[in-house]
Formats: C-alpha cells, structure tokens, sequence
C-alpha cells in the first residue's frame, strides 16, 4: 500500500509545482501587440511644441476642400519641416510688428499666406537626416515652383529659405508611419521677389546693373518665371567696367546693342546653385557664348578674363543670382 500511497503524494506534489509555474491550465496569454507608428500628423498633435503648428494646420483647414492636416495623416512618404511654437511667435513679430503672437496670425486676411506658408514645409518623399541633398535644391511637394536648400556648417544643419533667411534644424528623424518629421526653430518662407526685384531690393551693390538691365529692356525677361541663373557683377565691378573700357556709364547705358549682349552674356536659362555648378565646363548663356567656372570659383569669359565669384545662392522666385566681382564681355561681336 505504501507504493501507491508514494506515488499519489508524488503526483500531487508535481501538479502544485506545474501549477506555480503557471502550467496546466487551459489559461493562455497572448502576446501584446506593439502600438502602431504615428502617423506625421498624429505626431505632430501629440507633440506640445508643434500645438501652433497644428492650430495653423487646422485654421486653414476649415472650409477648404484641400484639407493639409488630414494630407499629413495619408499612407505615403512625406518629410515635414515643422516648426516650434517658439518659431510660430517669432514669425508674428517679424511679419506683424513687436507685441505679436502666433495667433494673430490665425486671421482671414492671412489665411492664404498662412497656408502657402506651410505647405513650403512638405516633401513628398521620406529625406533622413543621412540623406539630406546638401547644398541643393529642394523642392516641397505642395509649394509650386519654391525651392529652399540645406547646408551643414559649424556642426549645424541650416535651411536656407526662398528669402534667403536661415533656420535651424533642430531635431532630425522622428520616425513617423507614413515619413518623417524634422523639428525646426524658425518658419521658413517661400521667395516673394524675383531676380529684378531682388536685386533692387539689394542697392546698393546692383544699382548699376539694374539701370543697365533696365536700359536694355531686359527687366521684363528677367522678372518672368525663368527659371534663370544670374551672375550679377557689383557696382564696383561696373566702375572697373568702365575704366577699362574708356568709357562713361552714361555712353555705356546708351549703347543698348552692346549692353544687350553683355548683359544676357550674365544669365543662364536654368537654376544653377553653387553645388550643381560644373567646373571646367563650358556653361551656355543666354547669349550663347561660353564661360568656365575653375574649381576655386573664378570664372574665365571668352576674352580670357578672370572674375571671381564673391556671393553664392541668392534665392529668388524665378531663380538665383550669384555675386562676382568683374563684368564678363562675350567674345566679340
């Protein structure tokens, strides 16, 4: 009897331990599945720093057919450039005067310029910080013809806006379902002057040039969609110009044959920046004459002379402008 007296206490005793394993039962526990990525607009709702930036998302949003907030929660790739609500109050100052704040912006007289705004902030394609076109054009998705570029420069990552302001990125890649979001510290702005007007806008360091684009009644040409590429000399560069040339600027505006020639010798018919500039090629102008950019930036004309190119990527809405420091002259006629 003690046998079967053994073997039941042992049955038991391995039944407990089972059971204080957790064992035996007909209990099951299934694994919990992982919370679903965000999509860029959940994030950005969930994010207190971007709240003005979804309030501006859905002020444009109310009786528009085009909705931007629901766009950003599509499956798809995106990059969002979003910024701060800091960003968002430094913005009214700027646009609106001291004693501004983000939501005096949020008003039906700004209502388009607001979503034009924003809709410069999005990519249609996934961009990782890893993979940033550095020095590039970048063109947003939603914004027309705007472009904006990206730098990386004492250890910062900039963004270089269509007004040639800066801001900086300040949080890169967060993952999002359908892209990613980048954290930035000031609104940026599409370009709203054109190669002309941006170069008035700059006297006066162009003065002269924009008397001559003028006289040669190349204004109109140079304000229209382009896109153009102009290496626009200075006021000082014109001044050499004329010494050099033995003549006054009053004859030089005055003889529009030659200023026509020499002018459109400045312009390329595409958008060029400094990163896309081929060097030691030769570059067709307007004109149809030839330069050569060499690797240090110094630009060779077709009568052998030099100028050096002294500002890069003057952003406008038709364009970009590039700064040197001697007139070119075109092979003569």
């Amino acid at each position: 009897m003690k046998k079967p007296l053994l073997n039941i206490l042992a049955s038991l005793g391995l039944a407990s331990l089972v059971a204080a394993c957790g064992g035996g039962g007909d209990d099951t526990h299934e694994a919990t599945a992982p919370a679903p990525t965000p999509s860029v607009a959940q994030t950005a709702v969930k994010t207190a720093d971007l709240s003005t930036l979804v309030a501006a998302l859905q002020y444009v949003d109310e009786g528009s057919n085009d909705k931007l907030l629901p766009l950003l929660g599509n499956p798809g790739t995106l990059t969002v450039f979003a910024p701060t609500n800091a960003a968002f109050d430094a913005l009214a100052i700027e646009l609106l005067g001291p004693g501004k704040a983000a939501a005096d912006l949020l008003v039906p007289s700004l209502k388009d310029t607001v979503r034009d705004i924003l809709k410069y902030h999005v990519l249609a394609s996934k961009v990782l910080k890893a993979d940033v076109p550095l020095g590039k054009a970048i063109d947003p998705v939603l914004a027309g013809n705007a472009i904006f570029k990206i730098d990386a420069t004492g250890g910062k990552v900039l963004i270089t806006d269509g007004r040639n302001r800066t801001a900086e990125i300040t949080a890169t890649d967060i993952l999002a379902s359908n892209g990613v979001v980048h954290l930035i510290n000031k609104v940026i702005l599409p370009a709203n002057q054109n190669i002309v007007e941006t170069a008035i806008a700059s006297n006066p360091e162009f003065s002269i040039l924009v008397e001559a684009v003028q006289a040669a009644g190349l204004a109109g040409t140079l304000s229209s969609s382009g896109p153009f590429t102009v290496f626009a000399p200075t006021d000082q560069a014109f001044a050499n110009l004329l010494a050099e040339l033995g003549v006054t600027k009053a004859q030089l505006l005055a003889n529009t044959t030659l200023l026509t020639q020499v002018l459109t010798y400045h312009v390329v018919g595409s958008r060029v920046l400094k990163a896309d500039v081929p060097v030691g090629v030769d570059i067709t102008t307007v004109e149809t004459g030839t330069f050569k950019v060499g690797a240090t930036l110094a630009i060779t004309d077709q009568r052998a002379r030099t100028s050096n190119i002294v500002g890069t990527d003057v952003l406008t809405s038709n364009g970009v402008i590039h700064v040197i420091d001697r007139v070119l002259l075109p092979a003569a006629k």
